[in-house]
């Protein structure tokens, strides 16, 4: 009886602290500082709606932006008019971009990071000459499946739709999973 009673007072004591955790999560409108209500106050009406998960991460980008130098909000107010103007689709594509990159385990992200920032440093010459090769790498692969698909009795168009069928379903399958 007594290993239950422990048993039960653990469990009580674990289901307090899980609602305990999450009332302090989810601060409140006026637990914010004024700076947060004044960067935030576009969400004032919905603040008590918004997820705990949504809250913070506003409260992380207010606080990013209250860190920033004039110069910086400057830039990331052009950004943002850049991702404003974008079409639609545009937009979707750069978001399905970023979930795939997330996605990827840790090292290949780095990775990327790196060869991003070594491109970065490329000059505008050294840029092209990257670009230009790209292509006509992008054109060699293009060729080679057109032949295999000729090969395999195939047309090119077809060929391409059966891999965007296949990446379609492996994509549908991995947000399932």
């Amino acid at each position: 009886m007594s290993d239950r009673k422990h048993l039960l007072c653990g469990w009580l004591g674990a289901v307090y602290l899980s609602l305990f955790a999450g009332v302090s999560l989810a601060q409140e409108w006026q637990s914010l500082s004024d700076s947060e209500r004044q960067l935030l106050h576009n969400f004032e009406d919905r603040w008590s709606q918004l997820s705990d998960d949504r809250r913070e991460q506003l409260l992380r980008g207010a606080r990013r932006w209250s860190e920033m130098n004039p110069e910086q909000r400057q830039e990331a107010r052009q950004q943002y008019q850049r991702w404003q103007d974008m079409p639609r689709e545009r937009r979707a594509q750069l978001r399905d971009s970023y979930r795939r990159f997330m996605d990827l385990p840790e090292e290949e992200r780095q990775r990327i990071r790196e060869a991003r920032k070594r491109f970065r440093q490329m000059t505008p010459q050294q840029r092209r000459e990257l670009r230009e090769k790209w292509k006509l790498d992008k054109r060699d692969r293009a060729d080679r499946r057109e032949r295999r698909s000729r090969r395999e009795g195939r047309s090119h168009r077809e060929g391409q739709r059966r891999e965007r069928r296949e990446h379609r379903r492996r994509r549908e399958s991995e947000d399932r999973a």
